[in-house]
C-alpha cells in the first residue's frame, strides 16, 4: 500500500556501493539467504491466511444465527481485501522489520482478531452502519486498483503511486479502513470494540508515520509529497 523507488532508479553511486557489497558476499551464503527470506515470505502468508480463515467462520458462524447483522458480513469481506490481497502481493525491494514499524502494521492489520463479533449496543441504525462499510469498502477497491500490486503489510519499497486515489491523499487506503470500520463500531458498540478500534486508529497513525519515513528517503516520493499534501483526510490530517 505503500510507494516508492524501484532498485534500478537508485542513485549511482547507490546502486555502486550495492553491487560492491553483493560481490563481496560468498554465493553459498547469499543463496542461504534467500532461501532463508523466502521460507519467512512464504510462513507469513500461510499465517496470514490460517488467521483470515478462523476468523472468517467466526463471524459467519454468529451471521448465521442473526441473519440481519449484515454488518458481520461486511466486516469479513474488508477484512479479506485487507489481508487477502496482501497474499498474492509481489516481494518489495526493502521493508521495514524494525519492531515498532512491525507492532503497527501487525495490529493495525490483524486488529479484527480482538473485535467482539457478539450483539453490541447499535447507536444507528444497522442499515446506516453497513452502507458507510460498503462506501469504505469501494473506496479501498479504489485505491487498492490504483495500487495494483504495489500493496503489503510492512512498511516496504514498492514503487511510487501517484495515479487514482493517490492523486487525492497520500494514504487513501486508510480513509477507507477508517470509515469501514466507524460504520461496524456504530453498530457494534461496546467497550472491548472501543477499545480494539481505538488502539486500531493509533496503531494506523503509527503505520503512516513510520510509511513516511521509510519512503522520504526516495526522491520520488518527496517530490509526490510536495503535490499531495494531506496523507488521510483532506483538510484535517
Amino acid at each position: 500500500m505503500t510507494p516508492t523507488t524501484p532498485l534500478q532508479d537508485l542513485p549511482p553511486a547507490v546502486a555502486t556501493e550495492g553491487a560492491a557489497t553483493t560481490s563481496a558476499i560468498p554465493a553459498t551464503a547469499d543463496r542461504t539467504g534467500g532461501l532463508r527470506e523466502a521460507l519467512v515470505e512464504v510462513s507469513t502468508r500461510l499465517g496470514a491466511a490460517l488467521m483470515l480463515s478462523l476468523f472468517a467462520y467466526a463471524a459467519i458462524t454468529q451471521w448465521r444465527a442473526a441473519p440481519s447483522r449484515i454488518t458481520l458480513l461486511f466486516l469479513v469481506v474488508s477484512a479479506c481485501f485487507t489481508v487477502g490481497l496482501s497474499l498474492v502481493t509481489r516481494v518489495p525491494v526493502k521493508r521495514d522489520w524494525r519492531p515498532v514499524a512491525f507492532l503497527c502494521a501487525m495490529g493495525g492489520t490483524y486488529y479484527f482478531l480482538a473485535v467482539r463479533l457478539a450483539p453490541g449496543a447499535q447507536l444507528v441504525p444497522e442499515t446506516v452502519g453497513a452502507a458507510l462499510q460498503l462506501l469504505g469498502i469501494c473506496w479501498q477497491l479504489f485505491a487498492k486498483a490504483s495500487l495494483r500490486r504495489s500493496f503489503g503489510i510492512l512498511p516496504a519499497n514498492r514503487g511510487v503511486v501517484s495515479r487514482g486515489a493517490y492523486r487525492l491523499v497520500r494514504h487513501p487506503m486508510y480513509l477507507g479502513y477508517f470509515v469501514t470500520d466507524i460504520g461496524f463500531l456504530l453498530v457494534n458498540f461496546g467497550l472491548q470494540n472501543l477499545l480494539v478500534y481505538g488502539c486500531q486508529f493509533a496503531l494506523q497513525v503509527g503505520r503512516i508515520v513510520r510509511e513516511e519515513q521509510l519512503l522520504s528517503t526516495d526522491e520520488g516520493y518527496r517530490t509526490y509529497k510536495g503535490r499531495v499534501r494531506y496523507r488521510v483526510i483532506p483538510g484535517i490530517f
